[in-house]
């Protein structure tokens, strides 16, 4: 499986120093150099980008459809555009190998451009859930609170609740 990742999911598990769980479930995630600027412009992720770009364990790759890139730049921010342009040339390319291209991202209008091509998604909180039904996490709900209370990560009363709801807590 490739794993492709917009911003968010890496930034939110680093501010609550969870990005640990990505890298268990994940053995290798590319990011496309937008992604990579928007992750290293604030000071407080230099050091574990640097950390985890060193290990090997993520790594910058850039999408090569200009045309594909410059269409989803109308409408979505630089990282997300090159994290869906990446993803969609990926997947494209695997589809012989039968080999599942996986795109990481939280945003609505991205999630749904991404479902438009096709495209496997994943966010933050199904990450969270394969962490606990993998028991990386011996409960839920404390990351998840963080993640609100510390990443300002947003996330309505009912979708709180399913996730929840769905790992038995």
């Amino acid at each position: 499986m490739i794993i492709v990742s917009n911003t968010s999911p890496i930034s939110n598990l680093i501010i609550i120093g969870e990005v640990s769980l990505l890298q268990q479930i994940y053995p290798k995630v590319l990011i496309p150099p937008a992604v990579h600027l928007e992750l290293t412009r604030l000071p407080i992720f230099q050091p574990t980008m640097i950390s985890l770009l060193g290990a090997g364990w993520l790594e910058i790759q850039a999408p090569t459809n200009l045309q594909l890139l410059d269409t989803l730049n109308q409408t979505l921010d630089p990282g997300e555009a090159e994290a869906i342009a990446l993803a969609v040339e990926l997947s494209t390319d695997r589809e012989q190998r039968d080999e599942v291209v996986r795109l990481l991202i939280d945003e609505r209008l991205g999630r749904n451009v991404t479902a438009s091509y096709g495209l496997k998604l994943r966010g933050l909180l199904g990450i969270l859930i394969n962490a606990k039904q993998q028991e990386l996490i011996p409960v839920l709900k404390p990351i998840l609170d963080r993640l609100i209370s510390q990443a300002g990560f947003r996330v309505s009363q009912s979708l709180y609740a399913r996730t929840l709801q769905e790992v038995g807590e």
